[in-house]
């Protein structure tokens, strides 16, 4: 289904698009941000690479728009950003509005198994596929050949699940406080139970990020993560880059995660502004390569 679009906001001198389409992936009308930089606005016959960012808990597509500033570095280097929203919205499932953590604004990008959720809550789908096929049919300013994928928290959870899973689809991958080990911690193992069912241990090693590192037999990786010392969601052992970090250790390939700690940082948007350059940088190198 063709986007509609509710705004287009100047921003760093390109555009940025505030777009809605029905989606079949997530039976629902799903919102999202696509920021065009100057590039591709000033010619549309200019082909961009596209960096995904995934977003975290209860948050929206709106949010790493308004507040990451990855707008910033995308516009200087010439690549359009893609913002999604993090779940199916407004399907009328009982208790998907129950917890901030499940349902509503918490998809974890996977596609769910488990009724009532595998009607709607297939977010895995909707963004390796539906979406990224959606936006190339639409936007010729889009390189459909050239796909990066970043995010926060859990949208680090599925930037780095998303492209483990997927490695040929995107150039890069980096992310911000990811939830690097959800089998193993409170907010993964509530999705996952819900999401698959507690018993489907198989289901959840193959979208946690510490299990699909150990088997990964795809291409020479470059993570890179960010983690703030300060950041309570650290601290409650809820993101475990530790993990990550020693399963790389494992699989002989620690030096292709570069998890890097940054003292007084927390979990918050100030941590994603501060470092976004980095990342579209990280990207850049790829999408350009």
């Amino acid at each position: 289904m063709a986007f509609q679009t509710k705004a287009t906001i100047a921003s760093f001198g390109g555009q940025l698009l505030k777009l809605t389409h029905a989606a079949k992936s997530t039976s629902c009308d799903m919102a999202l941000n696509l920021f065009l930089p100057p590039a591709a606005t000033l010619n549309p016959l200019h082909k961009v690479p596209v960096l995904f960012f995934l977003a975290g808990l209860t948050c929206t597509g709106d949010n790493c728009a308004e507040k990451g500033f990855f707008q910033h570095g995308a516009a200087q280097r010439g690549i359009a950003v893609v913002y999604p929203d993090t779940s199916p919205r407004g399907l009328k499932i009982a208790g998907e509005d129950d917890a901030y953590d499940f349902g509503t604004g918490a998809g974890f990008y996977v596609d769910a198994t488990q009724s009532p959720w595998h009607k709607g809550y297939r977010m895995a789908s909707y963004i390796t596929d539906e979406l990224p096929k959606a936006l190339f049919a639409q936007f010729a300013q889009l390189d459909a050949s050239r796909m990066s994928i970043t995010g926060h928290s859990m949208g680090g959870h599925g930037a780095l699940t998303l492209f483990l899973k997927n490695p040929h689809a995107y150039k890069s991958v980096s992310a911000f406080a990811p939830i690097a080990n959800p089998s193993n911690c409170p907010w993964g193992q509530k999705a996952f139970g819900g999401y698959f069912g507690a018993h489907a241990k198989e289901q959840w090693a193959a979208h946690d990020a510490t299990e699909l590192l150990k088997r990964y037999q795809g291409p020479p990786l470059d993570v890179l993560i960010e983690i703030g010392t300060n950041d309570n969601f650290y601290k409650q052992k809820q993101l475990l880059p530790e993990n990550f970090a020693a399963a790389a250790l494992a699989a002989g390939r620690e030096a292709e995660v570069h998890i890097r700690y940054h003292d007084g940082h927390d979990h918050s948007y100030f941590t994603i502004a501060t470092f976004a350059d980095d990342h579209v940088a990280h990207a850049a190198r790829y999408l350009f390569a």
